[in-house]
């Protein structure tokens, strides 16, 4: 996540979905994984969906306060961390790796993650929002991971006793490398038990959304999603 992002089409269906999983009555806690703002390309341009009832339709609060955080010009992920968006725990720390060697990078990391540790450890469903999704071979251990996920922090939310969902771009590549992906993940022995889910957020640019749901978790999460899909979000996600 950058802050250039806050306010567009990837923060309305990512929001709407976590204030839909609130009816759960699980506590949720948001990684937002924040790193620096770049400036290389025009991401985050993506808010026409503001002129469009369509999306209205799906939520008419999250549309019109996504509208005035837009429209105030102060575009900030700290302008979404409010009670009447989402009630939730939020760790916002920008993982920041500029002038970091590749020792330094490791030992900022995981000074940053076991802080997430600490400040989302009593949620009962944690959401973490990289810019590209889980890490890649070519990322790996690179000044770029930091807009990756590692298995290895999912895995220790998961242990802690949380089901994890997780933000995965989509490059040139099918939905079943994507679910192909998640399914190795679940299967490399750091999350027992969980029931995996995958949603596809169809709209603009593509993305997917994986859950990896404790046991004692699933009925009330997947009942959640499959109401959710019988509103007017069936047509912008949809389950993989």
């Amino acid at each position: 996540m950058q802050n250039r992002y806050t306010g567009d089409i990837g923060d309305f269906g990512k929001l709407g979905l976590l204030r839909q999983l609130s009816r759960t009555g699980l506590s949720i806690g948001v990684n937002w994984y924040l790193t620096p703002d770049e400036t290389h390309n025009s991401d985050g341009r993506h808010i026409g969906y503001l002129k469009n009832d369509a999306f209205r339709a799906c939520d008419e609060q999250l549309w019109s306060v996504l509208g005035q955080i837009v429209g105030s010009g102060k575009r900030q992920v700290s302008a979404l961390e409010r009670p009447d968006i989402l009630q939730a725990s939020f760790y916002s720390r920008v993982l920041d790796f500029t002038g970091a060697d590749k020792t330094e990078r490791q030992m900022l990391r995981w000074e940053w993650h076991n802080r997430a540790m600490q400040q989302l450890q009593n949620c009962d469903i944690i959401f973490v929002d990289p810019d590209n999704g889980l890490i890649v071979p070519s990322a790996d251990g690179t000044p770029k991971s930091n807009k990756f996920v590692l298995p290895f922090e999912l895995s220790e939310y998961y242990r802690a006793g949380a089901s994890v969902i997780y933000y995965q771009h989509k490059a040139r590549r099918s939905d079943e490398f994507y679910i192909e992906q998640n399914n190795q993940l679940v299967e490399s022995g750091g999350f027992f038990g969980a029931k995996s889910l995958g949603l596809k957020f169809r709209t603009t640019s593509q993305r997917y959304y994986f859950f990896l749901v404790q046991p004692s978790h699933a009925e009330a999460m997947v009942r959640c999603i499959e109401q959710m899909i019988s509103t007017p979000w069936k047509n912008h996600f949809e389950i993989l």
